[in-house]
């Protein structure tokens, strides 16, 4: 497998274009089939260093899926969690008669009538605070009623997953992902052991972390000069919310490599394919993957689902799933075509204005499947 050329030509264009400094993209198949291609630099100063494939990226809301949708899935197969517990059973903050029923799957198919998003980090630092701010504000609309694209839905499944887990979410992703588990070395049983050594990736634990050590801050892509911070973000998480979180949230704070991503992104492919996986039991994956009944929406549980309108362009098929991110990331993924596509960009440097990767991102994917063919 190769990058389509009508692709790199694209993206290259797009870098021309000031779209974005430099980009990684990372395609494959459940077969284990990749190709990868590295564009451009950091950042667009005349010194910068070149993207390479092990480039980190701040993935903003690929958070939503890669970490939060996973543990999610991890807590109900566990017997930890379900989709029809009330947020108002696992928050005590979560009280009145206009949300009283909102369930943990409203919050995951961004239905529980909370609003898109608020700047709390003006005001609020830590959990508590954002937990009571967010648990009480008025909702938007009646649960279930619409779909409002909310990261404040997203926070709050975050929190919940550190009690469910027992553990802070950074944690539970290392267990769930990156650390071989021994029992002899970690708190976990013998039986959650061979679980956790199952489940893990055994990717290198930078490829896909929260809160990146600093040491690897020259391999990490920037991303805004944020007024609010008084300086270039590189390594820390764009999203002030998240930010504000300690950098690790439930619906932002993650980096990444298209590679690691990517190996997400394949195991999450053989679910839907029926085929076993590292991530969960495939009925687990195709579960998340269903679109939601609220009216008018697109979203499934944590994911997106195919449009001719959305970021994946109008060349996949119904059943395609994916997601963006605010820094200029995306993944879809695609179980007819036997197809993922990872997309890392740093279109937030220097400034979030810059919204001119739009149609980029599906004039990439519609090249991408194109170029493989069906």
């Amino acid at each position: 497998m190769d990058v389509p050329t009508a692709a790199a030509r694209i993206i290259e264009q797009a870098i021309a274009d000031r779209a974005f400094p430099g980009a990684a993209l990372e395609l494959g198949r459940s077969t284990g089939d990749r190709a990868a291609g590295a564009y451009g630099c950091l950042t667009d100063e005349p010194d910068a260093r070149a993207v390479t494939p092990q480039t980190i990226y701040d993935l903003a809301s690929l958070t939503k899926v890669i970490s939060t949708a996973t543990l999610a899935m991890h807590a109900i197969e566990q017997g930890r969690l379900a989709l029809d517990d009330r947020v108002a059973d696992r928050l005590p903050e979560w009280r009145g008669g206009d949300r009283e029923d909102v369930t943990i799957a409203d919050l995951l198919e961004h239905a529980s009538g909370l609003t898109a998003y608020l700047p709390f980090f003006r005001d609020y630092e830590g959990r508590s605070e954002f937990q009571r701010a967010i648990a009480t504000m008025p909702l938007e609309d009646a649960p279930r009623t619409h779909s409002i694209y909310s990261d404040l839905g997203f926070i709050l499944l975050g929190f919940i997953l550190e009690d469910v887990g027992g553990a802070p979410l950074a944690e539970q992703l290392q267990r769930a992902f990156h650390l071989k588990v021994e029992a002899t070395n970690s708190r976990a049983s013998r039986a959650e052991a061979t679980t956790l050594r199952y489940r893990g990736f055994r990717l290198q634990a930078e490829d896909l972390c929260f809160n990146p050590p600093k040491a690897l801050h020259d391999r990490i892509a920037p991303t805004e000069v944020d007024p609010w911070r008084g300086r270039l973000l590189q390594g820390e998480a764009h999203d002030e919310n998240a930010w504000a979180l300690g950098g690790a949230a439930g619906h932002a704070g993650l980096f990444g490599t298209a590679a690691a991503t990517g190996s997400f992104a394949a195991e999450i492919l053989k679910g839907l394919r029926g085929a076993p996986n590292a991530i969960a039991p495939a009925p687990a994956i195709q579960r998340f993957a269903q679109r939601s009944h609220v009216p008018q929406s697109s979203r499934a549980l944590a994911w997106d689902t195919m449009l001719p309108t959305s970021s994946c362009g109008a060349k996949m098929s119904p059943r395609a799933i994916g997601h963006t991110g605010f820094t200029g990331t995306s993944l879809w993924i695609d179980p007819d075509l036997d197809l993922y596509v990872v997309l890392l960009t740093n279109r937030v440097y220097p400034t979030r204005d810059n919204d001119a990767i739009r149609p980029v991102r599906r004039a990439v994917h519609d090249a991408v499947v194109e170029g493989l063919g069906r």
